[in-house]
C-alpha cells in the first residue's frame, strides 16, 4: 500500500485525509504532521491516524509526501525535508498543494531529479466535491501522475494541465467557490428584499443551484441550451437576464478571472 505523509493539518489537509480514509485509499499508512499539539490531538482523535510533530518523521519512508501548509512555511518544510535520506532513485514524489509555489522552486531545494506535482485544489474537497488541477515538475513520471490523481479523487474529480495553467486554474476553480458564495449571497439577499424570510430564500437559493449544477453535469447539454431552454420569449427569466446583461455581468466575469490570474502571477514570481 502507498505510504502517504500529510505535512499541514489544516483544512485542506483535514480535508484529504478524510477523503483518503473514507475511500479506502488509506489506513494505517497514513502519517500527519502537525506541529500544533491541540490541533495534532484533535486530528489522531478524530481520524485514528499516527500525527507526529516533525515533518522529517512523517516524511521518511513515504511514498506520496504531501505538502499542504500556507506558502510561508514552505522553505521550513524544504528544510526539514534535507534532514532525511530523498535520493533521487526513490519513487517517492513531493504533491505540493500550495498556492503560488511553483515546482521548480522545490525542485531547486530538493535531491536532483526529485519529482514535483504542483496540484491546485480548492475548498469544495472539504465535502469530497473538489475539483483539482495538477501539473508535472520536469522530473515527475507518468505513473507517478497517476499515483496522485488516484489520491485526489478521494476528494472531488481531477484535470492535468500545464504548469504555465496554473493561474488560469487558479482563477477559475481555486477562487471559484468564492464568486459562487457571493451569487448566492447576493441572490438570498434580494429574495428577502422580495418579501421571502432569509430560511426560506436559502433553501430556495442553495437547492436550486445543487439543482442546476447536477442537472448541467447529467444532461449532456451546454449551459448556453440549459438557459435557453428556461428562458421564455418576453417571460419573466428573459426580464431578469436582460436586467444582468445591462448590469455587464459577463464583463465583470471577465474583469475578475483576469484580475485573479494577475495576482496568481504576481504571488508566483515573489515565491519563485
Amino acid at each position: 500500500m502507498t505510504r502517504i505523509a500529510v505535512i499541514g493539518g489544516g483544512r485542506i489537509g483535514e480535508a484529504l485525509i478524510a477523503g483518503l480514509l473514507e475511500s479506502g485509499r488509506a489506513s494505517k499508512d497514513l502519517v500527519v504532521c502537525e506541529p500544533v499539539a491541540a490541533r495534532g490531538e484533535l486530528l489522531a482523535q478524530r481520524f485514528g491516524v499516527r500525527v507526529t510533530g516533525e515533518v522529517a518523521d512523517a516524511a521518511t519512508g513515504a511514498d506520496l509526501i504531501v505538502i499542504a501548509v500556507k506558502p510561508g512555511d514552505v522553505d521550513g518544510v524544504l528544510t526539514d525535508l534535507a534532514k532525511i535520506e530523498l535520493g533521487n532513485d526513490s519513487d517517492a514524489v513531493l504533491v505540493s498543494l500550495v498556492a503560488g509555489v511553483p515546482t521548480l522552486r522545490f525542485e531547486n531545494k530538493l535531491p536532483a531529479g526529485f519529482p514535483v506535482v504542483r496540484v491546485m485544489p480548492n475548498t469544495p474537497m472539504l465535502v469530497g466535491q473538489g475539483m483539482s488541477a495538477i501539473a508535472a515538475g520536469r522530473y515527475a513520471r507518468k505513473e507517478q501522475l497517476a499515483l496522485v490523481t488516484e489520491m485526489l479523487e478521494s476528494v472531488g474529480k481531477v484535470v492535468t494541465v500545464s504548469e504555465p495553467q496554473m493561474d488560469a486554474v487558479t482563477a477559475v476553480s481555486g477562487s471559484g467557490p468564492a464568486y459562487f458564495f457571493l451569487v448566492v449571497e447576493a441572490m438570498i439577499d434580494a429574495s428577502v428584499g422580495l418579501g421571502l424570510t432569509r430560511d426560506v430564500a436559502t433553501q430556495l437559493v442553495v437547492q436550486t443551484m445543487l439543482g442546476s449544477a447536477a442537472l448541467l453535469e447529467e444532461s449532456g447539454q451546454s449551459a448556453v441550451e440549459l438557459r435557453a431552454a428556461v428562458t421564455s420569449p418576453a417571460g419573466t427569466t428573459a426580464a431578469a437576464l436582460r436586467e444582468l446583461e445591462r448590469g455587464a455581468v459577463r464583463s465583470a466575469f471577465h474583469e475578475a478571472l483576469n484580475a485573479a490570474k494577475r495576482r496568481s502571477a504576481e504571488q508566483g514570481a515573489v515565491a519563485d
